[in-house]
């Protein structure tokens, strides 16, 4: 099936249950070079939000018999997903906002130390 990404959807689990569907997307994803990927060859990775504000990490694949999915993640691992992917681009749009806050906290502060330490 081809992913048209304004219609495709992912059942979001919570729990073993299916709780929501959420548009498919690989904005974590990253060029190593030969592809684009995030957690190994043929596997992809986005993260979305959902209207009640939980983080959704979509767990995308190009192997025939495997399933798309995705699961709730809390603030701090959507904020190291970001990271880890080096997409940090994401926490400048209006649905990261509160994890671009996250980050303001939690790693500026330690560079404002560290520069308080060298003067």
């Amino acid at each position: 099936m081809a992913r048209d990404a304004k219609q495709y959807r992912v059942n979001v689990y919570e729990d073993g249950d299916v709780i929501a569907r959420v548009r498919y997307n690989q904005n974590l994803d990253y060029w190593d070079g030969r592809n684009w990927t995030n957690g190994g060859v043929g596997r992809h990775k986005g993260l979305t939000k959902l209207q009640d504000g939980r983080y959704v990490l979509i767990h995308g694949t190009n192997w025939q018999g495997e399933k798309d999915w995705a699961e709730i993640i809390s603030p701090e691992q959507a904020l190291q997903e970001i990271l880890k992917s080096g997409n940090t681009e994401l926490l400048d749009t209006k649905k990261f906002s509160e994890l671009k806050k996250l980050y303001e906290e939690m790693y500026m502060l330690e560079d404002d130390e560290l520069e308080e330490e060298a003067e």
